[in-house]
């Protein structure tokens, strides 16, 4: 029952992001749509902040991560490779069509490195499936993904749709493939 109420909670906030075309909305909304007290919520959050990075976590899981459809065939590098370039092409496509949860992410997520890093947790977990890393804190993972930084991260938006995105990020993929 918790995690259906939790499951509640972070889908109205959402919503309510969307309905009031920003992302502010008040602890006290998300109460008052869910027929339950403002002290309630913090049954299932500890605080705004935890609430919020939830949200954008499975924003990010169901817009982002759920949405890479690659094939397994070729080498653990090409295979990589196919994954990274349909990541950022999913991040590309969720800021271009819901900038409203893609402010959401950058403003509550991406500017406090711990949440970044769980939220990224499972686009971690996929990087060492493809290539059979085991590193028990993802580093090898993470820094692949932090090589992609300028493809990934909000700030950097704004040149996505640069006709020479797909050459940026194979120049970028043919300094870090030897590496891998």
């Amino acid at each position: 029952m918790a995690n259906n109420t939790r499951e509640k909670i972070i889908s109205v906030a959402e919503a309510l992001i969307v309905q009031n075309d920003q992302p502010e909305v008040t602890l006290g909304q998300i109460a008052q749509e869910l027929g339950m007290t403002h002290a309630a919520i913090y049954k299932h959050f500890a605080n705004k902040q935890a609430l919020w990075e939830a949200v954008a976590t499975a924003w990010f899981q169901r817009t982002i991560i759920d949405q890479i459809q690659v094939r397994p065939t070729g080498t653990p590098t090409e295979q990589l490779h196919n994954w990274l370039w349909a990541f950022v092409n999913a991040k590309k496509l969720a800021s271009n069509a819901d900038p409203k949860m893609f402010a959401l992410n950058t403003r509550y997520v991406d500017n406090n490195p711990a949440a970044l890093r769980h939220v990224l947790t499972s686009a971690y977990q996929a990087v060492e499936a493809i290539m059979g890393y085991h590193d028990a804190n993802y580093e090898r993972a993470e820094a692949i993904l932090s090589a992609f930084a300028v493809f990934a991260l909000p700030a950097f938006k704004d040149t996505w749709n640069e006709p020479d995105y797909e050459a940026r990020f194979n120049r970028l993929w043919q300094l870090i493939a030897k590496g891998l």
